[in-house]
């Protein structure tokens, strides 16, 4: 355990008192790690982590607080996404960029007696290239669904990926496969559920909002176009919303798998882009929280190329810009980070998985 320096990248500037992390590692054994997810799986209170591993074949979780190992789930391939709805998991795997390479199977995850022993997997969809899954309220009826994103469209194919781009829904015990829109193309990289249990999808055209009407139906929503580099070094690559006091802003990785941290305002019903850092090498996860308690919420995005790092903004009111410190410096390549109070203090912190490691910061 050590306590992680702050190191500002813009020194001069007076910003709030970042938060204060420890780091604790949990698992170093891991390969291809690639999306952590918070749930309470053994029921007794205290959120634990699924740590999913694209060149494993068994998914894993940790318990806490003692972080002991778990089998979800063996003899799995490819795996790429997974989410906890109720007593069940759903998990995506056989994953692949291209359609032709891609089964994209869709799982459901079921616990026996003990939830320390393996879970049964029953397959319900083959959706090509099904890459994020997600729980929303979509119609605002009390009765969460399962989104699945896939990454690309059944025709698409490197570099530039062009065809439409399925998203899609499932309700839990018929997990028959809804359509909500095939409109976007190209790569769809990220999705963020929205308060109003809206979708926002972040891909090769840029940011749009998917809302569901009173009849069912989905209109989708043109936000932001991303960054406006030709295609398919265009749009934008993962997104979380934040918020400075009362004013919601959305954060971005663009483009795909891009260098750039963005952060978008909303001025005269327009969304304003502001490019905050460029230094990213393979920018992957973004998420935002109030670590330290100002009423402004930190941005935390993470990269998987060198120098394998997270780093953490904080915005500073009196010089209206954003300072940018270490959450990890060269410690966590991260494909994924989740923000959850892990030890019980009442403070959000950080867990974040990358290549063969699952680390948790702790939030003094």
């Amino acid at each position: 355990m050590r306590r992680l320096p702050i190191f500002l990248a813009f020194p001069l500037l007076a910003a709030a008192p970042p938060a204060a992390f420890v780091e604790h590692t949990i698992a170093t054994d891991l390969r291809g790690g690639y999306q952590v997810v918070v749930a309470d799986l053994n029921h007794d209170g205290k959120p634990d982590l699924i740590a999913l591993a694209s060149g494993m074949s068994e998914l894993v979780w940790y318990e806490n607080p003692g972080w002991q190992r778990h089998v979800l789930a063996a003899g799995q391939s490819h795996m790429i996404n997974c989410v906890v709805i109720g007593n069940e998991i759903v998990l995506a795997s056989e994953f692949s960029n291209e359609a032709k390479n891609s089964i994209g199977l869709v799982s459901v995850l079921r616990p026996g007696p003990d939830p320390l022993q393996p879970w049964t997997a029953t397959e319900i969809d083959r959706l090509p290239t099904s890459h994020r899954l997600r729980v929303a309220d979509l119609f605002g009826d009390g009765h969460p669904v399962v989104v699945n994103a896939a990454l690309t469209g059944p025709s698409a194919t490197a570099p530039d990926y062009r065809d439409q781009t399925p998203l899609v829904y499932y309700r839990p015990g018929e997990w028959k496969r809804r359509v909500i829109s095939t409109e976007n193309s190209g790569v769809v990289h990220g999705i963020f559920i929205t308060d109003s249990n809206c979708i926002l999808t972040a891909s090769f055209t840029g940011i749009h909002r998917f809302c569901a009407s009173k009849a069912g139906a989905f209109e989708r929503t043109e936000i932001a176009k991303g960054d406006p580099a030709p295609w398919p070094k265009s749009g934008s690559s993962d997104i979380t919303v934040g918020h400075l006091g009362k004013t919601r802003f959305l954060a971005t990785i663009e483009p795909w798998h891009g260098n750039q941290v963005a952060v978008y305002t909303e001025k005269n019903s327009k969304w304003e882009r502001e490019v905050i850092d460029d230094s990213l090498l393979d920018g992957h996860t973004i998420q935002t929280a109030d670590f330290n308690r100002d009423g402004n919420d930190e941005i935390v995005a993470g990269f998987r190329g060198q120098p394998h790092s997270v780093y953490l903004y904080s915005f500073d009111s009196a010089a209206k810009r954003w300072v940018r410190s270490d959450l990890d410096n060269g410690g966590m390549g991260a494909a994924a980070c989740a923000i959850a109070d892990l030890n019980g203090d009442g403070r959000p912190d950080v867990a974040c998985i990358g290549a063969n490691r699952l680390k948790w910061y702790e939030n003094r």
